[in-house]
């Protein structure tokens, strides 16, 4: 960890039980340039490490995450109290990050050859090449994944990481730096700093190559316009007040159980959990009770067993914007249908699962992210009507469509303006296809994690062309004139031939 100021030093309480966990020293700004040249220092070397060693020490990272899988466990629902179920997730889903790129690395970022200007003549080769340190700002909600997941992408494409937990869950990320480490991942090859983003963020966009960020679309702009000016990249997964359509051939009791999950899972604590149900009047009165039903059965415990449904929220900001964005659209005219108020014995910021309905355009939990286990039901004559009212959101991240008919639920889900759409999944579906990249539109996000663009993101491309016999320029015995006429000539026998011999299809 980089060196703080032993003067400055943060106590840090469990969220789960309001325990003392520890202190820790904070980074303080004016030594942010220090870190980021100590990981240049590193990353020059580790650049140079070949791939195959670069996949051995990941899959000794798999490992040991899965070896220590329970004290992981612990530590997450310590810091941020959800239940045991949300927070296996987290360890599956950084389990399997790391088996991915351990074994496509070489494949996604090896040279590769392209046809050059000129078949047989010229020869090109793209190259990708590590942008240098990686600035990663990760927030609260899912620790383990969004501190880790982004980082061994970017590690395995040959650079460091400086990350800045979010200050509420310092102790995931120092977990994740020993376990590195442990596999043999050299030593401040991923750096952490402590404190706030409005005091570390600008100083670490400032130094580093590159930028990944999860959080608010409003910070997410600010650091993509600091970005900008360094003229540097940024990826950053943002806000979404995320959609389900609920078709009118849609299995009653697979999709109410379905959108249980999508809703509820870590407290909808979740950026691509669903707060928006949009359900066709044919089934109206069969799906709503059905979901109903189910979401007044589930358990809210301050717990670390297994049988908690749900934990309580992260902490007092959070709770009491659940709580205002529920009394507020209620002062309005909204009907609570399930919920709706605190779970004292969770604990002081425990919250039931709620749904709501009557909800209008005037009440905060229409078009704002609530970030919580707060979802609205809207009735729909049409398919038509779900897909425009989806999509009339600033947000485009995640969304969901339930059906029978997969082919028409396909047809549905392409008109929806999202990154990511789920068929007859929540979220879980897509979000575990890490062949396939995630990350949203509109003020959504920018750029993707997962898949081959999750790990060519934190890399320059070079391309090396190589002519063979003769330059690409006109001869000396030949006019600009001459030579203009013969490329014509040669453009145009490229048109009718077949695609396929110039590399195209």
């Amino acid at each position: 960890m980089a060196k703080a100021d032993s003067r400055e030093r943060r106590s840090h309480a469990a969220a789960l039980t309001g325990t003392e966990m520890g202190t820790l020293p904070l980074t303080p700004a004016e030594q942010i340039a220090e870190v980021f040249d100590h990981a240049r220092d590193i990353q020059r070397r580790w650049e140079e490490t070949s791939f195959a060693t670069r996949r051995d020490l990941m899959l000794r990272f798999h490992d040991l995450l899965l070896e220590e899988r329970e004290a992981m466990l612990d530590l997450i629902q310590w810091e941020t109290a959800k239940s045991r179920a949300s927070a296996f997730e987290e360890v599956a889903d950084v389990a399997i990050n790391a088996r991915f790129y351990a074994r496509t690395a070489r494949s996604a970022l090896g040279d590769r050859r392209v046809p050059g200007a000129v078949p047989l003549l010229t020869t090109a080769t793209v190259s990708y090449h590590p942008k240098g340190v990686i600035a990663v700002i990760s927030p609260w909600n899912y620790p383990l994944t969004l501190t880790a997941s982004d980082a061994l992408a970017a590690i395995m494409a040959g650079n460091a990481i400086v990350i800045k937990p979010d200050s509420l869950t310092p102790y995931t990320a120092l977990a994740v730096k020993v376990l590195l480490e442990r596999a043999g991942f050299p030593r401040d090859l991923f750096q952490i700093v402590l404190g706030a983003g409005s005091t570390l963020g600008n100083p670490m966009i400032d130094a580093s190559d590159y930028v990944m960020f999860t959080g608010s679309s409003a910070t997410g702009a600010a650091i993509a316009e600091r970005a900008g000016r360094n003229l540097i990249g940024v990826s950053a997964e943002l806000g979404g007040k995320n959609p389900m359509i609920v078709r009118a051939d849609a299995p009653i009791a697979k999709t109410a159980a379905g959108a249980v999950k999508a809703c509820f899972s870590n407290s909808g604590q979740l950026c691509i959990s669903i707060e928006r149900i949009y359900v066709h009047t044919d089934i109206w009165d069969a799906f709503v009770p059905e979901l109903v039903r189910r979401v007044e059965k589930l358990k809210v415990r301050a717990s670390m067993d297994w049988e908690a449904d749900m934990g309580p929220l992260i902490g007092e900001s959070q709770f009491k914007k659940v709580s205002e964005h529920v009394d507020e659209a209620v002062s309005k005219g909204a009907r609570i249908l399930a919920g709706g108020k605190p779970v004292p014995e969770a604990g002081p910021f425990g919250f039931s699962p709620t749904l709501l309905t009557d909800v209008t355009e005037e009440m905060e939990v229409f078009g704002n992210e609530t970030f919580g286990p707060v979802v609205s039901l809207y009735r729909v004559e049409s398919d038509a009507e779900a897909i425009a009212a989806a999509n009339a959101t600033p947000y485009g991240l995640n969304a969901s469509v339930w059906t029978s008919d997969l082919r028409e639920g396909e047809r549905v889900a392409k008109q929806i303006r999202s990154g990511m759409v789920n068929v007859n999944d929540g979220y879980a579906a897509l979000w575990g296809s890490i062949k396939a990249p995630s990350g949203g539109v509109k003020q959504s996000g920018l750029s993707h994690r997962h898949g081959i663009e999750g790990i060519r993101k934190y890399t320059d491309i070079q391309v090396t062309a190589t002519q063979r016999i003769m330059p690409v320029m006109a001869p000396r015995f030949m006019s600009e004139k001459a030579w203009s006429r013969l490329l014509t000539g040669f453009v145009r026998v490229q048109r009718a031939l077949p695609g396929i011999l110039f590399g195209e299809k």
